[in-house]
């Protein structure tokens, strides 16, 4: 597996991760290639683990290369001093445009591995953005401001706007070009339709954190081809 590096010295790596690649094994998909593993067997080193991205999140994650670093970046990570912004494709359109959702954020009591809004929660705030608007679905930037687990997808649920092909806080269903497209037809060629996206439509386009010598580091990669075909279908079909 190709993964593309953005930003790597003596201390740490930043690398560009695909959608679909567990960030650590989990004792649920221990046999799968996680990204850690990956990097250790490309750069021939260790590396340690300081936050992480869903599975089926994409875009840009750091990892420390030695102790001291792996310890000051997570206390970088824990103090919120880094920069973490997204990109989302949601449901709806998203009004207002632009805003704060400041909402606790705890396990679901029902369902294993996911999350809820609720007073008993913890404290858990996220900036959006619309960046592009469409009939039935909205681009939109994210910052985020605390490391709650699946925190924009829970906040986007509870403004009534999930993450697209979200099978957890939404519907699950793929993208598909009939969705959005008058008269759609299938080619001779096919027999059913192959959506344009069919994983959580989150990506982390950017992360930017100071180094204990106070270099700034700034990595950021531009959407993924999968979410890119989606914007670009939309702006065809869905103004």
């Amino acid at each position: 597996m190709q993964i593309e590096i953005l930003y790597q010295d003596d201390d740490m790596l930043v690398v560009n991760k695909p959608a679909g690649v567990l960030v650590i094994p989990d004792r649920f998909n221990s046999d799968l290639p996680s990204l850690n593993r990956i990097l250790e067997t490309k750069m021939g080193q260790q590396v340690w683990v300081v936050h992480r991205l869903d599975r089926d999140t994409s875009g840009v994650i750091c990892f420390a290369k030695n102790e001291q670093t792996h310890r000051y970046l997570s206390k970088l990570f824990e103090a919120h001093e880094v920069g973490k912004f997204y990109a989302g494709i949601v449901q709806g359109r998203v009004i207002p445009e632009e805003g704060r959702i400041e909402a606790p954020i705890t396990e679901h009591p029902a369902t294993k591995g996911k999350m809820m809004v609720a007073k008993k929660g913890k404290l858990s705030v996220t900036d959006y953005k619309v960046a592009e608007q469409w009939a039935l679905h909205s681009l939109v930037q994210f910052q985020i401001h605390t490391g709650r687990t699946h925190q924009i997808r829970v906040h986007m649920q509870s403004i009534g706007h999930p993450i697209v092909c979200d099978e957890l806080y939404g519907d699950g269903k793929p993208f598909l070009l009939s969705a959005i497209k008058k008269k759609y037809k299938l080619s001779d060629k096919e027999e059913t339709e192959r959506p344009i996206l069919s994983r959580l439509a989150l990506h982390a386009y950017r992360l930017a954190l100071h180094k204990e010598d106070g270099t700034l580091v700034d990595a950021q990669a531009p959407l993924p081809k999968d979410m890119a075909a989606c914007v670009n279908q939309l702006n065809k079909w869905s103004k």
